[in-house]
């Protein structure tokens, strides 16, 4: 069973930065895309950043150039770099994982609060 657990998540002043981490533990093998997607009450939960493979990186337009993205594949650990954060980046976080038998893993979301 795989299991992905978050950490990092908090209460944050506009402006300040926090760093979200995802481990996976259990049966999962061959990680191609790790990432992060977030959601808020009443909205579709949406595209953060993704990282495929060491490189190929995808962010939203909201939060290019504040957030980066890195990986640690002997790990199995994504780490989400949140910076110059506003209060609109409040959400709860959720990290992704899909291997390359295209199975989507989850974690169970961890809240970021950026009060003004």
């Amino acid at each position: 069973q795989v299991q992905l657990v978050e950490s990092g998540g908090g209460l944050v002043q506009a402006g300040g930065s926090l760093r979200l981490s995802c481990t996976a533990s259990g049966s999962i093998f061959s990680i191609v895309t790790m990432g992060w997607y977030r959601q808020t009450p009443g909205k579709q939960r949406e595209l953060v950043a993704t990282l495929t493979g060491s490189t190929t990186t995808t962010f939203a337009d909201s939060v290019k150039d504040r957030f980066t993205i890195s990986r640690d594949n002997a790990k199995n650990t994504v780490t989400l770099q949140m910076n110059s954060l506003k209060p609109e980046d409040t959400a709860v976080y959720y990290c992704n994982m899909k291997d390359v038998w295209a199975r989507i893993y989850w974690g169970q979301g961890t809240q970021v609060t950026v009060s003004s």
